[in-house]
């Protein structure tokens, strides 16, 4: 496979950056091409601006949705954008690696996916029928997406009862209302808990854990989201009466409820 490692971290020796040094000798030793994006290496300007656009921006109002995908369509994006736009395009599969900071993603690779999935791009896809083509189909359905992280937290805190609440539902903006909806098949994250803590041998379960898991990257059961229009859902998008009857809660767009 062709897998792009997006990395977003500020320290290469940290935990995250040694995990994800082995993690790309460990999918090279496995046959696949690989391909970087170290965003604070790169230094990565997670800022969307007007300058994103060229001439697409104008002297007008800055609408952002219908700005950039004047500019994507028309091919006037930045450099940096369209660099990143090529690894995806290249990629089978992306591997997203950061630090669970304050429930969410550091804000450089927030705005990676601000900058780079445009309208066109990540979004804002139709069919020829004018369909709306997002959760499960798009531009990058077809490839699979992993989430590498790194919490704090012990894992029961982040577990079912757990104060943080469930890992999945903290992940569920990223893996469902980002990658999902951009149409990429979403496989079960890797986390390694208590980071700040982590003892030669629970680093060595880590390293393990993501040894597995990359080795089975092309063949992984992805999580089991619903498709927008694979019936599930009503003309308003809301999941229809027989469908996880009863239920509520970020679990019912699972085409099963744990």
């Amino acid at each position: 496979m062709n897998v792009l490692w997006v990395f977003a971290h500020p320290e290469p020796r940290s935990l995250s950056g040694v995990l994800r040094d082995d993690g790309l000798r460990t999918l090279r030793a496995l046959g696949h091409d690989v391909r970087e994006s170290d965003l604070y290496a790169m230094k990565w300007n997670p800022v969307v601006d007007a300058a994103d656009f060229g001439t697409a921006a104008g002297g007008d109002r800055l609408i952002v949705g219908a700005t950039s995908a004047r500019a994507y369509a028309g091919g006037e994006l930045s450099a940096d954008i369209v660099a990143e736009h090529e690894k995806l395009a290249w990629a089978d599969a992306v591997v997203v690696q950061f630090p669970l900071w304050w429930y969410g993603l550091p804000a450089i690779l927030k705005g990676w996916f601000d900058r780079v999935f445009v309208k066109g791009f990540g979004y804002g896809v139709r069919a020829e029928d004018g369909r709306t083509l997002r959760y499960g189909e798009g531009k990058l359905a077809g490839k699979r997406a992993m989430v590498i992280l790194s919490a704090g937290a012990r894992e029961p805190a982040l577990g079912p009862r757990g104060i943080n609440g469930p890992l999945n539902d903290v992940l569920f903006p990223l893996h469902h209302g980002t990658l999902f909806y951009a149409g990429m098949s979403v496989l079960p994250p890797v986390a390694v808990y208590g980071a700040d803590r982590v003892s030669p041998e629970h680093f060595a379960e880590a390293q393990d854990l993501l040894r597995t898991r990359l080795s089975t990257l092309e063949t992984a059961e992805p999580l089991p989201f619903r498709t927008q229009n694979g019936g599930d859902y009503d003309d308003d998008l809301v999941l229809r009466p027989d469908q996880a009857p009863g239920a509520t809660g970020l679990a019912i767009h699972l085409g099963y409820v744990p």
